[in-house]
């Protein structure tokens, strides 16, 4: 049995692909942590690695990551036995360990052992899913999926923590995985030092409480926080997660790091993306928030309780992206006086030109942007001197789209007076993608797990490569 007062600390040091490449070291080197959590994926950031992959199939992954991997070299070679486990697989996960495994070898680290989970890429398996009776339908309209399979760039299932539990528990030194829930990355490492079962609900429910509130990185530390005039947000601190095999969870920050950790930072993350708080659906647990109790203990440290759990759903969300057409997105400066008026002047011009070339998209937006219309409250006691024009067109035919994009730029010298220049130009038309919500069986998916040396690992020929599972 584990001591109930045994207590691991958990860091995350990315709240998504984008954040802050050097928090990871600085968070590894005074943090005193027991694991390193990055967290990467969002379903537009699949959409973005889908785009990636498109281009070059090695791609798919968040190559941040191997950035990242380079700075905490250092920490690695100094015998630091703090473990990774991120998402940063995205797409390409096998692309990704080995990128990092390479890494690390010719750092002369090839004796850590890194771990992949796989089993959430859907996209090879439409067909197959639909013909064993799977409609796919979509979570708000209840919809089945019926375009073809391959306009499917991508669909994702979001594993639990069960597989990273695995990977650990074979000795990997660093986890990655694709697509699985936020607070997965968190309740995986709980599980496996914790030796808790997967029916103890109220210990996934503590573990999922605490992947919740630092998953999202600095917004839990003051990111995002009304008093930011009051904080020290240039050096903020990232999240750190106690946690007890009793179940306790205290959310903190590096000592003499920017930022705060107070009941409001943290009653805030709790609260963020939930629907129904006493109903919040998980691959590992269905997490009752409605009883939990917040207590700030001053100097960083906020201590919660209370958290309450039932059996996790049978199903698995999946993230599914499709093909949707082509847009692009064009933008004029306009000054001076009555801008806002000459701006949706311009716009209705566009429009009218391409009506009468047969060319009119099927979707169109126009913004102006800087009087208040953009967040639906237009200025009242003054007219602005400027404004930014922004229009976006969408439509099936990349033909249609080419012709609006060409209507920008003759602005300048044919539309109305004030109209000072243009970004970057006649817009670029790009493919776009949709996103559809959905559900898998859970009986549909075995995770897998491989657990090698980033020597061996480094000496797979290709990403694609088979290798024991």
């Amino acid at each position: 049995m584990t001591s109930t007062s045994h207590t691991i600390r958990i860091g995350n040091a990315a709240g998504f692909l984008g954040d802050q490449m050097t928090v990871p070291s600085r968070l590894l080197a005074t943090g005193e942590l027991d694991y390193l959590t990055l967290e990467y994926l969002a379903e537009l950031t699949l959409a973005i690695l889908a785009r990636q992959r498109r281009r070059d199939p090695a791609l798919g992954y968040a190559r941040d990551f191997v950035e990242v991997l380079g700075d905490l070299i250092p920490e690695l070679q100094s015998g630091r036995t703090t473990r990774i486990v991120t998402n940063a697989g995205g797409l390409n996960t096998r692309g990704c360990i080995q990128a990092a495994a390479r890494l690390l070898a010719s750092a002369g680290l090839g004796r850590l052992r890194l771990g992949i989970v796989e089993g959430d890429d859907l996209s090879g398996r439409i067909d197959q899913l639909r013909q064993s009776g799977h409609t796919l339908a979509h979570l708000d309209s209840g919809e089945p999926f019926s375009l073809p399979a391959n306009e499917v760039v991508c669909a994702s299932a979001y594993l639990g923590a069960e597989p990273i539990a695995r990977a650990l528990a074979a000795g990997a030194d660093i986890v990655v995985t694709g697509r699985v829930a936020d607070a997965s990355l968190v309740v995986g490492p709980a599980m496996h030092e914790f030796s808790w079962g997967w029916d103890d609900w109220p210990s996934l429910a503590a573990a999922t409480l605490a992947g919740h509130l630092i998953e999202c990185g600095a917004q839990v530390t003051g990111g995002y926080l009304d008093r930011w005039r009051d904080i020290d947000l240039a050096n903020v601190g990232y999240p750190i997660a106690e946690l007890t095999a009793g179940g306790s969870v205290t959310i903190t920050k590096p000592d003499g790091s920017g930022g705060v950790v107070d009941r409001e930072t943290v009653a805030a993350q709790l609260l963020y993306e939930i629907g129904d708080p006493a109903v919040y659906l998980t691959p590992d647990v269905v997490l009752d928030l409605s009883e939990v109790e917040i207590r700030d203990q001053g100097d960083g440290r906020v201590h919660l309780a209370g958290a309450g759990g039932r059996p996790a759903p049978d199903d698995y969300k999946v993230s599914l992206v499709y093909e949707d057409g082509f847009a692009t997105t064009g933008e004029l400066l306009v000054w001076g006086e009555d801008c806002t008026e000459r701006a949706r002047a311009a716009a209705a011009i566009i429009h009218e030109r391409l009506t009468a070339q047969g060319a009119r998209p099927a979707r169109w937006h126009v913004e102006t942007l800087g009087d208040g219309t953009a967040a639906g409250v237009a200025a009242t006691h003054h007219d602005p001197n400027e404004v930014v024009l922004r229009v976006s067109a969408h439509d099936p035919s990349r033909e249609v789209v080419e012709r609006f994009a060409r209507e920008i730029a003759p602005l300048i010298t044919s539309g109305p007076a004030g109209l000072a220049g243009y970004a970057s130009g006649r817009p670029k038309v790009r493919s776009m993608f949709a996103y559809w919500p959905t559900l898998i069986a859970k009986s549909c998916i075995e995770p897998a797990v491989t657990v090698k040396s980033a020597d061996e690992w480094a000496s797979v020929l290709s990403p694609n490569a088979e290798v024991d599972a």
